[in-house]
């Protein structure tokens, strides 16, 4: 059984230079944060990830999760938490990005408003859709069966096999302690 850790995994800081840290040489800097926190900004995982991230198809998303989950394996492999972190994040990504498209045609959550519901919050309130908290649309009838439906299921798959692999615990845990993040 693994330790539970009371730590402040919700403080991901976005102040730092993104542009010019490398993670890989700097993993005192990295926190976990919560859900997909930080997944377009850490370097050089980014760059090393995000060109295998798809999901348009059933077939697209096999490969693409296969080829993050391979990854996952080789930073797990070379006692790379922060690498591992951000491979679980992309299987995430991967998932719910591709659940927003089964739920809602072309992506788009929520209707259009006469005001910018994120105008002077900060980063990450501010990014994304100007309508955030506005109705949303209906749901598509095929949310469940549709071909990004299926897709995000192989995502969900991997995610879930990279988030409770016990070689990823174990690293968590001890850049957890190695860097006290509270």
């Amino acid at each position: 059984m693994h330790k539970t850790f009371k730590i402040n995994v919700h403080n991901f800081n976005y102040d730092l230079d993104f542009e010019t840290t490398d993670f890989r040489k700097n993993p005192e800097l990295y926190r976990v944060g919560k859900g997909e926190q930080g997944v377009l900004l850490v370097e050089p995982y980014k760059s090393e990830i995000l060109p295998f991230w798809r999901f348009k198809t059933e077939e697209i998303a096999q490969a693409s999760a296969e080829k993050i989950y391979g990854l996952f394996k080789n930073y797990l492999q070379a006692n790379d938490f922060v690498g591992a972190d951000m491979a679980r994040k992309y299987l995430q990504m991967g998932y719910t990005r591709a659940r927003r498209y089964a739920n809602y045609k072309g992506g788009k959550k929520y209707k259009d408003g006469n005001t910018d519901q994120t105008e002077g919050l900060p980063y990450p309130y501010s990014s994304g859709s100007s309508n955030k908290g506005n109705e949303t649309f209906a749901r598509q009838a095929d949310a469940y069966t549709s071909e990004k439906a299926k897709a995000a299921q192989i995502f969900k798959k991997y995610w879930d096999t990279a988030k409770n692999h016990p070689d990823y615990l174990n690293l968590k845990q001890k850049f957890i302690e190695k860097f006290s993040q509270s």
